[in-house]
């Protein structure tokens, strides 16, 4: 309650500061979805390092998620305030000397890593040598990260010998495609390892999801005193570990060792994704595994990374075409059920959970109760970034 509380303070001062600068400005009801999101936030948030609701610096995942997506657009359509906005974050954070504020290698977690990926393209674009720096220092912690004996990395050094699936889609596209750009074909193995360790612990065979986390040490109280794992399919967790599959192949070469067994993890993502799809709203829930039990709800988080990761799966042929039908629902589904907007073309992404996890200093017990009470919020990061990727994707596809 006193989350939720502060969130709503929060939210409250950031409306009344933003309102009259929001309101007076226009979003074009004609343009693609994915600029028309891009420019509604860019219009929300003035300065990119204020996305993800934040009143300070801050280098986490959320930023880089969205300014990702961002450079996408830019990519696509090529307006160049959209890229200044990305870089903007980039060249506030980083210094000369490849240091990044608020970034401690000290803390090796895998959440900070993901802001990292967008500077491979702005290093390519601006050839400042400080973007570099900043890419072999984020590429550093995979050395120092703490694992289980089997390779798995810890999500957090605070969380010892925990696995968790967000992780995954934190570190190991980051991973793979420094591998890649940087001639290190020797890594390609412990990323594909990681995604097949994760498999391991998470897997339920009662009904072929992946839960949110496992603690091998099997001492958490929310870990199966057999299992280790954590007792729920969070969406937003198979969210990030299917997002995490489709874009770190892209760096992952043909022949590799091991990589039809993160094909064969993916497929059997895309299974369970389309399984448990609701059929009248084409969305998916907070809990996957109590999908349309009381108390649940369809989230947009998850639902935009599911439809994001099936459009580019199919489109990269890592699963069956028939797949394509799953997605669209869910895009058109998105649109009609997650999405508002406001007199003057601002849009709104309704319904995303704002934080969920496990343990922690204010234990959380990755219960039932716990995930579906969790705070629900509009324009969350988590929910934004992913779906302008889904609409690039079926944009792609209109072309």
């Amino acid at each position: 309650m006193k989350r939720n509380f502060f969130y709503a303070l929060f939210s409250l001062g950031v409306c009344l500061t933003l309102g009259n600068s929001a309101s007076a400005q226009q979003v074009d009801a004609k343009l693609p979805w994915s600029v028309r999101i891009t420019e509604s936030e860019m219009i929300r948030w003035p300065e990119s390092w204020q996305l993800d609701f934040q009143p300070k610096l801050k280098w986490d995942y959320c930023h880089g998620l969205e300014l990702q997506a961002m450079l996408d657009v830019y990519d696509t359509y090529g307006d160049q305030k959209i890229a200044d906005y990305a870089i903007a974050y980039a060249d506030t954070m980083i210094h000369d000397d490849g240091s990044i504020t608020a970034y401690k290698l000290s803390e090796q977690s895998l959440d900070r890593v993901n802001s990292g990926k967008m500077l491979f393209r702005i290093y390519e674009q601006t050839k400042n040598e400080k973007y570099k720096k900043a890419l072999d220092l984020l590429y550093s912690q995979f050395a120092v990260q703490p694992r289980n004996a089997d390779g798995g990395f810890w999500h957090k050094k605070i969380y010892p010998n925990q696995m968790w699936l967000d992780g995954l889609y934190m570190g190991a596209p980051f991973y793979a495609e420094y591998a890649f750009r940087n001639t290190r074909p020797n890594d390609y193995a412990d990323v594909i390892n990681q995604f097949i360790t994760s498999a391991r612990h998470t897997y339920d065979p009662k009904n072929g999801l992946y839960r949110h986390a496992c603690d091998v040490s099997r001492t958490e109280r929310w870990a199966d005193p057999v299992t280790g794992q954590s007792k729920h399919s969070w969406g937003r967790a198979m969210g990030w570990y299917a997002m995490a599959l489709v874009d770190a192949l892209d760096f992952i070469p043909k022949h590799e060792a091991g990589r039809d067994s993160v094909l064969a993890i993916l497929n059997n993502v895309a299974v369970q994704v389309k399984r448990l799809q609701d059929p009248k709203t084409g969305g998916w829930y907070q809990v996957l595994d109590k999908s349309g039990e009381k108390g649940n709800y369809l989230e947009s988080s998850c639902s935009a990374m599911f439809v994001y990761s099936m459009f580019k799966a199919v489109r990269m042929g890592y699963i069956d075409k028939s797949y394509l039908d799953v997605a669209l629902k869910g895009y058109k589904g998105f649109l009609e059920n997650f999405i508002q907007v406001d007199k003057n073309g601002l849009v709104t992404i309704t319904r995303a959970c704002a934080v969920a996890g496990l343990g922690g200093k204010v234990y959380r017990s990755g219960d039932y109760e716990y995930y579906i009470n969790e705070t629900i919020r509009d324009n969350d990061p988590k929910a934004v970034g992913p779906f302008i990727m889904a609409c690039l994707e079926f944009e792609r596809l209109q072309k």
